[in-house]
């Protein structure tokens, strides 16, 4: 589907619109705000070999702040206006430097084709539409170098995404299912250093890019 066609048939979903999560923000119910880096993903931010880093719907960007600190170049993405600011002024307060956009992630392409060594997820794919993550799965595609790799924690598990949301829920065997054709699948694991309300709810699948579907235009 022509992306453009896909945001318009989309615009009625709450969670497109940047005012609803910069509300979210502003009366403090960003209940998936972990105050902190991911603890999986700041002891991934040690082994993993140093790239460009892109980690999309960063929030206030603790994750974002830790892979700088380990020296990646990373690119921080998020629209909600109140989560740029904190990244921006966070920072600024600890002099790391990162590249902060305040952008749709389905806006990504084709600025950023073919950009990044790692693509972070956490939290985004169960924030949008369950109707869009097939296009989650080309955008993120697209914006990976070929033999990048998507490093997913994937949640909550233990919901169904009919019951609605956002948060939707999903299944290892939906996200395996959106990630068939050109990915193949270097790690899968429920990590020991998941926090404990997400214990058992969340686990951590990296998938590589080993093909590619979207063609940037000349």
């Amino acid at each position: 589907m022509n992306p453009n066609k896909a945001q318009n048939l989309n615009k009625s979903y709450k969670e497109n619109v940047p005012q609803f999560w910069e509300d979210l923000y502003q009366t403090n119910n960003d209940k998936w705000d972990l105050k902190e880096a991911t603890p999986i993903f700041k002891k991934l931010a040690t082994e993993l070999p140093l790239g460009r880093v892109c980690i999309i719907g960063c929030g206030r960007g603790y994750d974002a702040i830790e892979f700088a600190k380990k020296g990646f170049h990373v690119t921080a993405i998020d629209f909600a206006p109140s989560a740029i600011s904190s990244l921006k002024n966070m920072a600024n307060l600890m002099d790391v430097s990162l590249e902060i956009i305040r952008k749709d992630i389905f806006d990504l392409l084709p600025e950023y084709h073919d950009s990044f060594d790692y693509v972070l997820e956490q939290t985004c794919f169960c924030a949008i539409h369950p109707s869009r993550r097939k296009e989650y799965e080309i955008i993120v595609k697209g914006i990976l170098k070929m033999g990048g790799h998507l490093v997913g924690l994937w949640f909550p598990l233990d919901k169904d995404s009919a019951e609605g949301g956002p948060p939707y829920g999903t299944s290892i065997e939906e996200v395996k299912s959106t990630f068939d054709s050109g990915w193949e699948i270097k790690k899968e694991e429920f990590s020991e250093h998941s926090i404990k309300p997400r214990k058992g709810r969340e686990k951590l699948v990296v998938f590589k890019k080993i093909g590619s579907t979207y063609e940037a235009k000349s």
